[in-house]
């Protein structure tokens, strides 16, 4: 796997190796440890446009960054192009360098509200929508699927609507909605839609190993690769992936996300993610499994402390 800097509009990425946005997980704290370990670009959290324009404090919350970040990607999921547009042109997002918009989600309450995967049906409404977003100025990619069913695939066309619309990048998830996020991607469908434009394209989906992240980029051609899930579990999956040794074990790792999310947060949100992230930790490891209900029992960031220490020896 060709393992090289990206360029993406006007900027130009450390790595090809992509963090996807995962709700509930990509706060900044993560991303921060997914650049350390060698990700290109990461992206907040799912933020929606609705939320952002009815001044929902928990949606503004997840734009939360610094100037550590060195560049800063926001991950827009709406279905009205003047509502996308007004927010991704408002002092919100100011602080962000790439807006990515979401049109592959495929959770039934968002695509029948018309939004995330939804747009794939109404390429008129998804092209109006990159347009008005390109008018803030800052970069402009989209992240969406193969097609809605397994049986009509057709990721190339409308990548080629993306790219014509103005977007600087597309990552395609290589299932179809109806797949949701189980079964073989399709690395002919993404091999057809990096033919198919001049921009970047990411490929997405199914990749649990290093292996996979070579697999997908030789099979698809794509520029780079979209690590899910997976990095959860392993966020030394970067590291593996860039060959940029990380010198840290996992208990080092869980220890400074605390620390670094204690310090923006408060003690119940640290609490919650760091038991998320615990948990996806220890999944391979052996006997483990007698100290997850204590994970989820500790009250403090002290006892939490303590039980991570058992589950990730030094």
């Amino acid at each position: 796997m060709e393992i090289r800097k990206l360029r993406v509009g006007g900027l130009l990425l450390p790595s090809n190796v992509l963090m996807a946005p995962l709700a509930g997980y990509t706060c900044y704290p993560f991303r921060m440890l997914a650049c350390e370990m060698g990700a290109g670009l990461c992206f907040t959290e799912m933020v929606s446009a609705n939320g952002l324009k009815y001044q929902d404090m928990a949606t503004r919350k997840l734009l939360f960054t610094t100037k550590q970040e060195k560049i800063r990607a926001v991950q827009l999921l709406g279905g009205n192009p003047a509502v996308m547009e007004r927010m991704a042109c408002s002092e919100l997002l100011r602080d962000f360098d790439i807006i990515d918009i979401n049109m592959g989600c495929p959770v039934p309450n968002v695509f029948k509200s018309g939004e995330g995967s939804a747009l794939m049906l109404d390429w008129k409404r998804a092209s109006a929508i990159i347009r008005g977003c390109r008018k803030s100025g800052k970069i402009v990619t989209v992240k969406c699927r193969t097609g809605i069913r397994a049986d009509d695939l057709f990721a190339a066309e409308f990548a080629r609507m993306c790219e014509d619309s103005g977007a600087d990048m597309i990552t395609i998830h290589g299932r179809s909605r109806s797949m949701m996020y189980d079964g073989e991607p399709s690395y002919e469908e993404i091999a057809r839609a990096k033919a198919a434009v001049s921009i970047p394209v990411i490929a997405n989906g199914g990749i649990y190993s290093a292996e996979d992240g070579e697999r997908m980029m030789e099979r698809t051609g794509a520029d780079g690769i979209m690590i899910a899930r997976y990095a959860l579990e392993n966020p030394f999956i970067f590291a593996e992936l860039t060959g940029r040794p990380s010198g840290k074990n996992a208990r080092q790792v869980i220890l400074e996300q605390m620390e670094l999310t204690r310090r923006y947060y408060d003690e119940t949100y640290t609490l919650a993610y760091i038991r998320k992230l615990a948990s996806y930790g220890m999944k391979k490891r052996k006997g483990t499994k007698k100290y997850k209900e204590r994970l989820y029992r500790s009250g403090s960031l002290e006892a939490l402390r303590e039980v991570v220490e058992l589950i990730f020896p030094g």
